[in-house]
């Protein structure tokens, strides 16, 4: 399996790619499947002659101020198709084409979702679950997809959906401004149209980015597979895009749309939860949208069977003591062990943000979403609490963190929550497993 690394000292030449060209001896070029602004994806096969799908980032066409970014994000996506699952597409390979990067993926022969609009109730009972199993997956490793819609969501040649393009999206609004990788200028609309109220606003860098996100995102995606449309109206140029918002800020979503198409009404309750525009009232978890996704004869409500190998796949094993994993930013991988620090410091308190005076300093070089004191742990009868903010000498007070600090979905205060082993703190854009 290769690795990708920084571009910092790559000198990156352009490449013209056509079908039967061979990639480092690896990989033959059979056709293109598509491509954006910066990206372009082809259907190859190895020497073997097993196919796959061949991502590569053109860095010639990119700026040098954001070339560095879009490399990282791309080997997040290689990272993130690390991940053991049905329901993600897997990543089989890495490397470089004349100082250009490229990820090796399953290749999907059925196409994308969007080809899948007004399907059987059976057939999207099934997509739903496959879609919700992947983001299941997702969210217990720390991290949110954040660019959820039919585009990416693929099929396999037996029928299972699995996600994809779960690396490179990045922060949605960050994505706009850098060109938007791999999309043209006419996906930007069809991109903002699964985007939640917070992350629209989320340019003012006060929202910090939770699986809520992709549940919006999915309602908005189920809506537009049962009905052939969008939820808050169409979206075709700028002012459709005001209005669209407008109405995902109020919550106003097309209701009889739903109510026309074929058993609409039995999906309500479930896009309803999704389509929250707070997403404190949103559906929390995926758990919480499988129980409301009715089944294929009709009937509304159950919880489907989840494969147990989805159940187990991410649950590692965990030595004695407390530990904090980074497992989205700077320091992807890097384990902290709580007992050690304290037993090291002699103190049951540790402050984690990104100022250096921190017990445990976060990196975050790229932004700025977590607070330089950003949360405070603390260790009560061997079970570990988490504080928002800290408390500081300076101010005589208690000062709490600028995007809050979250634990799953629910927001942490400064009175504190217990942690419990696999729940995922996030501050700003790092993503932190507890393991106890």
């Amino acid at each position: 399996m290769g690795t990708i690394y920084t571009s910092k000292d790559l000198i990156v030449n352009r490449v013209d790619c056509k079908a039967g060209d061979m990639i480092n001896g690896k990989y033959r070029i059979d056709k293109l499947l598509g491509e954006g602004s910066f990206g372009c994806v082809y259907k190859v096969a190895d020497i073997s002659g097993q196919v796959w799908a061949l991502k590569l980032l053109r860095l010639w066409d990119v700026p040098s101020d954001i070339r560095q970014p879009l490399v990282d994000r791309f080997e997040m996506e290689f990272k993130t198709g690390c991940i053991p699952s049905e329901h993600l597409v897997h990543s089989a390979d890495s490397g470089y084409l004349n100082g250009n990067p490229y990820i090796v993926m399953e290749f999907c022969s059925g196409g994308d979702l969007s080809g899948k609009i007004g399907s059987p109730l059976s057939s999207l009972t099934t997509y739903a679950q496959h879609i919700l199993f992947g983001l299941w997956d997702l969210h217990k490793n720390g991290k949110v997809h954040r660019d959820l819609k039919p585009e990416n969501v693929l099929l396999k040649s037996n029928g299972v959906a699995v996600l994809t393009d779960f690396g490179i999206s990045g922060d949605r609004n960050k994505r706009m401004t850098e060109r938007n990788i791999f999309g043209k200028p006419y996906q930007i609309f069809g991109t903002y149209a699964y985007m939640p109220p917070e992350q629209v606003n989320r340019a003012r860098g006060n929202t910090t980015v939770l699986p809520t996100t992709d549940i919006f995102s999915f309602g908005v995606l189920m809506y537009q597979l049962i009905t052939g449309s969008l939820p808050f109206g169409k979206l075709e140029d700028q002012n459709d895009l005001v209005l669209y918002q407008r109405r995902g800020k109020a919550g106003d979503w097309d209701r009889m749309t739903l109510y026309n198409a074929a058993n609409g009404r039995l999906w309500e309750p479930m896009i309803d939860g999704c389509l929250k525009p707070d997403y404190k009232q949103r559906l929390q978890s995926v758990d919480q949208v499988l129980k409301l996704i009715p089944n294929s004869e009709g009937t509304g409500g159950y919880q489907p069977a989840r494969p147990q190998s989805v159940v187990t796949a991410h649950t590692p094993a965990v030595s004695s003591g407390s530990k904090l994993r980074i497992m989205q930013g700077e320091e992807y991988g890097k384990v902290y062990d709580l007992k050690l620090i304290t037993t090291q410091t002699n103190r049951k308190m540790i402050t984690v943000g990104r100022d250096p005076s921190n017990t445990i300093q976060l990196k975050e070089y790229s932004t700025a979403y977590t607070s330089r004191r950003h949360f405070t742990l603390e260790c009560h009868n061997d079970r570990w609490i988490i504080r928002d903010g800290q408390w500081s000498m300076e101010d005589k007070m208690w000062l709490t963190s600028s995007n809050g600090t979250y634990v799953n979905s629910s927001e942490v205060s400064q009175n504190g929550m217990v942690l419990n082993n696999g729940d995922i703190i996030s501050a700003g854009e790092i993503k932190i497993k507890y393991e106890a």
